[in-house]
């Protein structure tokens, strides 16, 4: 039932891009939490991994001199929860990662993998859409980046080019500097379950007013997604409970929910509509502004 042809650790980044380039067979492996489930599904039929869970320098976090914020892809969600930098300036990714799973898969799953997985549920989707993350792929002749956004083609598929490993994520200054963030993840049960519905919302007031607002969306389609049009409104606004009401309406137009055993496609947008606005309450408030009544 679990085939495994060949398994394989590899050292560095370099060490691993060359592998992937003599081997075009191989199948990269961040945690591992969902390789089993993988192959049980059928999905990895005489695999062959390629762990990434010996380079160390993939589960650095810091801040790059410019204000970036670099987030190894090898950072498991306890590191990204724990972490301090993250803890202070992006209080939304670490709502998110502790979201995910119990404290066993926590300590195993990485953000990489979530991401590369390529999942709408992904918990550290939504928030990393709302924070305009971009991804740094590095290959055997050199490495790209890629805004999130761009990166999910469609369910369980990823712009991830052969030979490619996703190593960094990062967030520049302008898109977390000033902004005030809030994750909410709607979920049947409360322990380790996989989210109904995901949504994370930031903005930056002005005197009164949004000078820029983001919110992302997880399960509210079949990739990620951002609120473009609700965004777009919400600049120049006032903080109000009635501009808060718009943006939520506002917010299902850009979802592509579905009905699924776990929720109908009509109680999905009532949730991003209520979520929507509960999110941006606590991120005006995160914000420095006061907080709606």
């Amino acid at each position: 039932m679990y085939d495994i042809k060949g398994y394989y650790d590899a050292e560095t980044v370099s060490e691993a891009a060359a592998m992937l380039a003599e081997n075009s067979d191989l199948k990269l492996i961040a945690g591992g939490t969902d390789v089993l489930i993988k192959m049980h599904g059928g999905q990895l039929e005489e695999a062959e991994l390629l762990s990434l869970r010996k380079i160390k320098s993939l589960e650095s976090i810091r801040v790059a001199d410019d204000g970036t914020l670099v987030i190894g892809a090898m950072a498991t969600f306890s590191m990204i929860f724990n972490n301090p930098i993250l803890r202070e300036v992006i209080p939304i990714l670490t709502q998110a990662a502790v979201s995910m799973g119990g404290p066993q898969i926590r300590n195993i799953a990485t953000i990489g993998g979530n991401v590369c997985n390529g999942a709408t549920s992904a918990d550290s989707a939504s928030s990393l859409f709302a924070l305009n993350a971009r991804l740094k792929l590095q290959h055997k002749n050199g490495e790209r980046i890629v805004p999130i956004r761009e990166f999910y083609l469609g369910p369980g598929k990823v712009a991830l080019n052969p030979g490619e490993i996703l190593t960094e994520i990062l967030i520049l200054p302008e898109d977390y500097k000033g902004f005030g963030g809030q994750y909410i993840k709607f979920a049947m049960r409360e322990a380790m379950d996989i989210a109904t519905l995901g949504v994370a919302a930031v903005c930056k007031l002005q005197s009164g007013y949004f000078a820029e607002v983001r919110i992302g969306l997880g399960v509210a389609g079949p990739t990620p997604l951002r609120c473009l049009e609700a965004e777009e409104y919400a600049k120049g606004k006032p903080v109000s409970s009635e501009t808060l009401a718009e943006i939520g309406k506002l917010a299902v137009k850009s979802t592509k929910a579905r009905t699924s055993w776990r929720a109908s496609k009509e109680y999905r947008e009532h949730l991003v509509e209520e979520l929507t606005q509960r999110a941006l309450k606590i991120a005006i408030v995160n914000a420095g502004g006061a907080e709606l009544v």
